[in-house]
């Protein structure tokens, strides 16, 4: 699968702009706010129907303007597939492959896989336990439909539960039958989506560890682990033994809701402990595993985005990530950096053709 082409109309700060790109390396290269992490989050559109950085989609429109236009033809199982992505203030987002508009956007997500690499991600390891589990739920749901179903699921029965003990703090009376229907609903979805993280976690933890030593040269010991309550106490029981915890605080405060993945270094905690070279490291390991691990899963590569990769890395570590990205089991890359000579002087060195993009105020050019 590869991204042949793409075309923007108020997108951002882009009010026309079309692109061909290659199979291989593609570079965006430009001064600090050109826009070329806006041509990243264009592709990520295409692929998971949201952007990578605002989930407001009014908000990515160029100001001024009505309406924003997204469109790409990719090339997947030898088949050519147009993607289309339309957004107008206040009304609904319109999503089409092939011209035909999805009946939910759910349907599209894993059909184009990808990963993408940025400066923002190190809120997985810096913010709360939230981040982490979206990190999960974002490369399992590339991989199963039902999973992205079972969330939402659980969600709307975890809603009722709530709005269930938020009645019985005002009216100090409720309907244990009816809360008893509710535990069983969340406990039916939870310990589905705790059964497939653990199945999960068990495929990605070797494929991250690979990937952290071979950028490290096996000089750090770190460790992921996954955090659940459902590891030492069934999910039903978890429920009745903080019923009078949760009358209290109003909300349902067990279940895989408040599942964590825990990050160490030397077996201290990476937030803590981990320099900004280690915890950057320590993220684009995370998101290699994220790309094996779907390659594995989807049967053909993921796209690969690198957003400002070379901040915060040392030469050794660039070097071998590039080299590892380039020459190993990768497919189409899309890298943004503010230098034109380094991204030339970093593929050189491995040998590998790299297609340039001068971007500058929403104009692109080829290099």
């Amino acid at each position: 699968m590869w991204l042949k082409n793409i075309t923007l109309l108020n997108f951002k700060n882009y009010s026309d702009a079309s692109l061909s790109f290659s199979k291989t390396v593609n570079a965006f290269v430009g001064n600090n706010g050109a826009g070329k992490t806006n041509l990243l989050d264009a592709i990520h559109y295409l692929c998971l129907c949201k952007g990578y950085f605002n989930p407001i989609d009014s908000q990515q429109i160029k100001t001024a303007e009505d309406l924003f236009l997204i469109q790409g033809d990719f090339e997947r199982e030898q088949k050519n597939e147009k993607i289309t992505c339309g957004v107008k203030r206040n009304q609904k987002k319109q999503f089409k492959r092939n011209k035909k508009e999805y009946d939910k956007l759910a349907n599209h997500i894993g059909l184009f896989p990808l990963v993408m690499i940025s400066p923002y991600d190190t809120t997985i390891i810096m913010e709360g336990s939230e981040e982490r589990r979206r990190f999960m739920d974002n490369v399992i749901s590339q991989t199963d439909a039902q999973y992205l179903d079972e969330l939402m699921l659980y969600n709307k029965h975890m809603l009722n539960r709530n709005a269930l003990l938020k009645q019985l703090a005002l009216t100090r009376s409720y309907d244990p039958t009816l809360l008893e229907i509710y535990n069983e609903q969340l406990v039916q979805s939870g310990d589905k989506i705790f059964a497939k993280r653990e199945e999960f976690m068990a495929d990605f933890i070797p494929l991250f560890n690979k990937y952290y030593q071979y950028l490290t040269d096996d000089k750090e010991e770190v460790s992921l682990t996954y955090l659940s309550q459902l590891k030492e106490t069934p999910f039903l029981k978890l429920l009745s033994q903080s019923i009078e915890k949760d009358k209290i605080l109003e909300r349902t405060t067990t279940g895989i809701h408040k599942d964590d993945l825990i990050f160490s270094i030397t077996g201290m905690p990476l937030k803590k402990f981990g320099s900004q070279g280690q915890q950057k490291s320590f993220l684009i390991a995370l998101k290699l595993a994220q790309y094996a691990y779907l390659q594995k899963f989807k049967g053909f590569k993921p796209l690969l985005l690198l957003d400002d990769i070379f901040d915060k890395l040392d030469d050794s570590r660039m070097h071998k990530l590039m080299e590892m990205v380039s020459h190993h089991d990768f497919g189409q890359i899309f890298i943004t950096d503010t230098g034109k000579e380094r991204v030339l002087a970093v593929f050189n060195k491995i040998d590998v053709a790299v297609t340039l993009f001068e971007v500058n105020n929403g104009a692109v050019e080829n290099a």
